[in-house]
């Protein structure tokens, strides 16, 4: 018959051949941004283990000192003993302490490691060498499946992102139309992605590889799904990688990235050779479409005083005869409202011709 301690070591096996499959990457990242956020968590945790430790401990000792069958439990008992300095200033004092230590640590770390903030070094010990320009990635999460546009080397691709090793990135992050959040966890911290706003984050990959990338926050039915992944290269194999994309010669048009926009699970990887001109940027002002006014033109009307200002008093429009038929709007005043201040095509034209026309 098997003992009661072989049982347990028997159930623990299951158990210790799932934990063997974990991949600790959060506590193993290969960029300086990440490794200094698991830092982080190691100083915070070891700091919180001085008073957890000990408070479990006294407990443990306190439970068995004075239970009913400890060898001097039938000693004197003084129940109008209520203070003790001593005791008093170790109970509080010591997390006074704990508290002072890690808001101090939590102040200089929430502003050294802001992911707005440029990257002043590639690692400990290694300043960002003076005139590196940070490599742009422009990041948008689509449903569901991820975009990278990078305007320097005038390419993008789908579910695939690379960067070279050793030199800063920036990355500018949106949604097309849910919130998601993106992560990669060898390389730095999870950012949200939001439809019609810009976050960004800098970060740096420090050793070559092949990493995992995913949205972390739940987006719909192909959430599991979205996925990719981020490729950590020396300069010649990001080189050799760009020029991989350039040859695929797709081009990611206005019109092709409104079909990439509609939702598609397990997206395959793309690449594309070219990308229209101020794709990100209609992407984060919602005006991908000829027909649709941005809303950074929006903001600039409301900021000159709506339609009453210069901007917006000759850009006004009604609606056609077959919309207020179809809406019931017959014999309804007619109401103006400003169409447009621009046009994709035309950044600058409509502007132009209302500052040419009489007031």
């Amino acid at each position: 018959m098997p003992s009661i301690k072989n049982l347990r070591g028997l159930l623990l096996l299951p158990a210790a051949s799932l934990l063997a499959g974990c991949n600790a990457v959060v506590m193993r990242p290969s960029g300086d941004v990440a490794l200094q956020q698991r830092d982080l968590i190691l100083i915070s945790t070891g700091l919180m283990l001085l008073i957890i430790v000990p408070v479990i401990i006294l407990t443990l000792v306190f439970a068995w000192r004075y239970s009913k069958s400890h060898p001097k439990s039938e000693e004197t008992y003084s129940p109008d003993w209520d203070h003790s300095t001593m005791l008093e200033l170790i109970i509080w004092s010591a997390p006074l302490l704990i508290v002072i230590a890690l808001g101090a640590i939590t102040w200089i770390s929430t502003h050294t490691l802001d992911p707005y903030r440029p990257l002043d070094r590639i690692e400990a010990g290694r300043a960002v060498p003076e005139g590196v320009k940070p490599l742009e990635v422009q990041v948008v999460a689509l449903d569901w499946k991820w975009l990278f546009i990078y305007p320097e080397q005038g390419i993008a691709t789908v579910n695939e992102l690379a960067a070279p090793v050793d030199r800063p990135i920036q990355f500018k992050i949106t949604a097309s139309s849910v919130m998601n959040s993106f992560f990669v966890p060898a390389l730095a911290g999870q950012i949200y992605a939001m439809p019609g706003m810009e976050t960004r984050l800098h970060a740096v990959i420090n050793k070559p590889g092949e990493y995992q990338g995913f949205s972390a926050n739940y987006s719909g039915a192909g959430f599991s799904d979205m996925r990719f992944k981020f490729h950590g290269l020396d300069q010649a194999g990001f080189d050799r990688w760009v020029e991989a994309a350039r040859a695929g010669k797709g081009a990611l048009t206005r019109e092709g990235y409104l079909q990439l926009e509609k939702p598609s699970e397990r997206h395959p990887v793309e690449h594309y050779a070219t990308v229209a001109n101020g794709l990100y940027d209609a992407i984060v002002n919602r005006c991908v479409e000829a027909n649709r006014m941005c809303m950074k033109d929006m903001m600039a009307i409301d900021a000159q005083g709506g339609q009453g200002g210069a901007a917006g008093i000759h850009n006004l429009a009604t609606l056609d005869p077959a919309t207020r038929n179809r809406l019931g709007l017959e014999g309804m005043p007619a109401r103006t409202y400003v169409g447009a201040m621009c046009t994709p095509a035309d950044p600058t034209g409509a502007l132009a011709a209302s500052a040419d026309r009489p007031s």
